[in-house]
């Protein structure tokens, strides 16, 4: 039985429905597994939306860990860590502590579902730790808006979600599972006709996020998230995937570029979209 740990910030309803998604998976048998334990960087009172989701993790009855990075932080004085620049060494000392408070909760492998903290090199040495990424392997890194334009500069034709390790280089690490779509057809074709002859920093000064193609492909994206995620921990449960000393492998144990479950991943979303808003 796989032993999942779960990480996460909580800032908003996406990290409540993932890990709803994965604890359901579980109960009903889908996933041969069990969350042994969660960690929040936030703790009660910090914010409304964190607080809901450690609500539901006490409904489910999960083991609950919470430490804040927020106190950790300002009650030494120390500055915020702004995107783009080196973990300073005090962020090693804040994910020693952590580590610290889990030591009594032993799991496999670990799930950062909304976790708004790069995890630093201790981090990574001491657990595997998945993370999604809204772009296929080798595909464009950064924050999900970034990885949108990136995809719409290069008229890309396809895009995909992957789950990687972690690693402190951000969107580095090796793919573990990954899906893709097209951004060709009747969804798309409209749209992409639509940017002919116009630069891309005119579309993103007027238009910004509320262009047509920008959301067309975020609804493609956000749509496989979560079934990538469940369909990645059954994959490790059943052992069709494995991390084994930071290498991802098959299940014959040979180092494998990520297992691709576009398959199963796209028989889901079609499933979920014949089923209507109603039946989800």
């Amino acid at each position: 039985m796989l032993r999942l740990g779960w990480f996460s910030t909580a800032r908003g309803q996406t990290s409540r429905k993932l890990l709803t998604a994965v604890q359901e998976a579980i109960d009903r048998g889908y996933i041969q597994g069990r969350i042994v334990v969660v960690f929040c960087n936030r703790e009660p009172g910090e914010d409304a939306n964190t607080d809901e989701f450690l609500r539901l993790v006490q409904a489910y009855g999960i083991p609950l860990v919470t430490f804040s990075y927020r106190r950790f932080r300002q009650q030494r004085g120390l500055p915020p860590v702004r995107q783009g620049e080196p973990l300073p060494p005090w962020r090693r000392d804040y994910d020693r502590e952590v580590i610290r408070l889990l030591r009594p909760y032993a799991f496999d492998i670990a799930v950062l579902a909304g976790y708004m903290l790069v995890a630093s090199d201790v981090m990574c040495q001491e657990y595997d730790l998945l993370n999604l990424h809204p772009a296929p392997p080798g595909g464009p890194k950064g924050i999900w808006q970034e990885v949108i334009w990136q995809l719409i500069e290069a008229r890309a034709e396809r895009s995909g979600v992957m789950m990687h390790l972690a690693t402190p280089e951000v969107d580095e690490g090796p793919p573990v599972t990954y899906c893709l779509y097209s951004l060709r057809g009747p969804d798309f074709d409209p749209l992409w006709q639509q940017m002919e002859g116009r630069a891309l920093a005119e579309v993103r000064a007027t238009e910004g996020e509320e262009n047509p193609l920008f959301l067309q492909i975020r609804r493609h994206g956000v749509a496989r998230e979560v079934p990538l995620v469940v369909e990645t921990v059954r994959a490790l449960a059943e052992g069709r995937v494995a991390v084994r000393e930071k290498r991802v492998v098959d299940a014959r144990g040979r180092p494998i570029p990520g297992l691709d479950l576009t398959e199963e991943i796209e028989r889901l979303v079609a499933a979920s979209r014949e089923a209507g808003p109603g039946e989800r």
